[in-house]
């Protein structure tokens, strides 16, 4: 297999991801896709780790925190496992963990005894702002290889990848 040269034009170090499966004669497309898969990959490693080590908190923990920071008068377990894109069996033992943890509530819906809202309570809001606020330092420092402008124009680009991706749907 031939090593792909990164951008500098200098050989990248070898390593094992999904990068590596690729070869300098495939298509250019397919290489864009490995290198975007790993750069997922490698950040979501880093963030797993560190909310790990810091926060002793799982990745799915803290993202179900997110997901109800933005609403804060609560959320289905439904609609949890849509915005979380995982099943409801896992939205459940999710949400249970965190309740265990005192982060979150689970409150009957008045309208429908078969529903529960899920919520942040006090503590859970605090300790998710601390958390977010931590997440965006380590974001911003895996992203300190880009300046400003160059982060600009990535997200310009992916943006319109993002777009023709889902106009291309059949």
């Amino acid at each position: 297999m031939t090593q792909i040269k990164g951008v500098t034009g200098a050989a990248a170090p070898p390593r094992c991801d999904r990068e590596t499966q690729a070869c300098a004669d495939d298509h250019q497309a397919l290489r864009l896709w490995l290198r975007l898969l790993t750069c997922t990959n490698l950040i979501e490693g880093d963030v797993r780790r560190r909310l790990s080590q810091r926060f002793s908190i799982t990745l799915p923990r803290f993202d179900l925190m997110a997901q109800l920071h933005r609403c804060p008068e609560g959320l289905t377990m439904s609609e949890l496992s849509k915005r979380m894109m995982v099943t409801g069996g896992n939205v459940t033992g999710i949400t249970d963990q965190v309740e265990r943890e005192g982060y979150v509530v689970r409150e009957v819906s008045p309208t429908d005894r078969r529903v529960f809202r899920v919520r942040l309570t006090e503590a859970g809001q605090t300790a998710f702002d601390e958390m977010a606020a931590e997440h965006e330092l380590w974001i911003k420092d895996l992203m300190g290889g880009l300046d400003d402008g160059e982060i600009s124009q990535l997200l310009n680009l992916l943006g319109r990848l993002k777009d023709h991706i889902i106009a291309a749907k059949p």
